[in-house]
């Protein structure tokens, strides 16, 4: 049997956006139900403990720039701790050549330097004329989104070893998406979204601080101002009837009457629930342009930090290697060392081609590459696969194809009738980060506020 509430607003998604949203219009007097697909809270966010070791399944980090999650971990009295970064990072160019460093700026030849300077500069030239939450007003708004990421950056370089050093920050490392899969706009907003390129580029400003406790505890402590009597986990919507004045929200387990409804869910999960009537074709169009990218996080979790003792950091880049990016993750007050490191878009694809035994051994020897044998043998290794998470089928946010953003971008904040979206995809300011979750969950409550004024 399925129960029928009735509240001022419901809330599709308990992620940091949905709750934050959620406790929001509480705040304000509000009568708020959320429904759940999962059987947690915190979306995106999981601490999660695997043989032993508590282990960041998904987002983690926060840099300086993230006023709105730093503000609310601060009302929170959550606290934040440095990630570890004494010592040399590692390197490892095209031909295999190892190279330890000090510094921000990859070892290369004094033409790639040069060159990955001018990308650098032209990036930061272009991000300084966006408004992130209206990238599709960019004065060559239309020409940056009809070309390639990957096309574009060999129009200003003639390096192809700067290019694709330079492309590794928005393609591998953010959208989690081929270069030649989305658009050079599309990067400038990356870019603009977190302040410049430059930003990008300084993993001691991207991936500053962690949480204590993990980043999921922001989404518990949101539940707590909701009220666990409000939250109806493992209640997926199932279906919205909508009209002008009100909605109907149908989950497995609860159906909820509302006046409003925000979908605080990542736009490729829009098309899981049937909306009577139909959404708008617009809506429709736009939906199928944005994806999200893929890519397999890996824990390895150790006895002790080894690589502290040889004088690294653990941090190590490389565009030519299957783990392109790795850091140390070590908790805050483990005695143990943690690794992580990350396998983006076509590299995933190949390694989810292998069996599991074959696809670790393959990773952690090319993390042993960066760091030394002693990453062969973690006492905990996981990988965390949102890809084949059914509520969420990649990471880390959808992007738009080729041409979409300036096509549908404008529209993608557009209620219909009652209803409302949300969710750090959709973000200008800390887009496809927790920052941006929090902002949109803030700013869509208030718009929804005052419309049932």
């Amino acid at each position: 049997m399925v129960d029928t509430i009735e509240r001022d607003v419901v809330v599709i998604g308990a992620g940091p956006a949905g709750l934050m949203a959620a406790r929001e219009l509480t705040l304000k007097g509000r009568s708020v139900a959320v429904l759940e697909s999962r059987d947690r809270v915190g979306g995106r966010t999981w601490t999660k403990d695997i043989d032993g070791a508590t282990l960041e399944i998904g987002g983690q980090w926060v840099s300086p720039d993230q006023s709105a999650l730093l503000a609310l971990l601060n009302d929170f009295g959550i606290q934040t701790y440095p990630r570890y970064r004494d010592g040399k990072s590692v390197f490892i160019a095209e031909d295999g050549t190892r190279t330890e460093y000090v510094g921000d700026t990859f070892p290369t030849d004094e033409h790639t330097q040069r060159e990955m300077d001018r990308l650098i500069a032209e990036l930061d030239r272009l991000a300084a004329q966006m408004d992130p939450q209206r990238p599709w007003e960019h004065p060559d708004a239309r020409a940056l989104d009809t070309i390639s990421f990957h096309s574009w950056l060999r129009t200003v370089s003639d390096s192809e070893a700067a290019c694709t050093n330079i492309g590794l920050f928005i393609a591998g490392g953010m959208l989690t998406k081929p270069d030649h899969s989305f658009s050079a706009l599309q990067a400038v907003l990356m870019a603009a979204s977190a302040g410049s390129f430059s930003h990008l580029v300084d993993e001691d400003f991207i991936l500053d601080r962690r949480v204590v406790g993990g980043m999921q505890s922001v989404s518990e402590r949101l539940a707590m101002d909701v009220g666990a009597g409000n939250i109806y986990l493992a209640n997926p919507v199932l279906r919205l009837e909508w009209m002008n004045d009100g909605v109907r929200a149908v989950g497995a387990n609860v159906t909820v009457v509302a006046k409003k409804v925000i979908v605080a869910v990542p736009p490729n999960l829009y098309s899981r629930i049937s909306y009577v009537p139909a959404l708008p074709r617009l809506q429709h169009q736009m939906h199928q342009h944005q994806s999200m990218g893929l890519v397999i996080k890996v824990h390895a979790v150790y006895p002790t930090p080894f690589w502290r003792n040889n004088g690294l950091s653990g941090t190590g880049f490389s565009p030519s290697q299957l783990v392109q990016e790795v850091y140390d993750n070590t908790l805050h007050g483990d005695e143990r060392g943690t690794l992580v490191g990350f396998v983006s878009d076509e590299k995933a694809d190949a390694m989810f081609a292998l069996d599991a035994a074959e696809r670790q051994a393959a990773i952690l020897a090319s993390i042993a590459n960066y760091l030394g044998d002693q990453a062969l043998t973690p006492d905990v290794y996981y990988e965390s696969d949102w890809g084949s998470e059914e509520w969420t089928r990649g990471a880390y946010a959808t992007s738009y194809d080729l041409g979409g953003l300036h096509r549908y971008g404008a529209h993608q904040h557009d209620p219909v009738g009652p209803i409302f979206w949300c969710s750090s995809d959709l973000a200008g300011e800390g887009y496809q980060h927790v920052d941006g979750a929090i902002r949109m969950g803030a700013a869509v409550a208030e718009r929804v506020h005052h419309q049932l004024l």
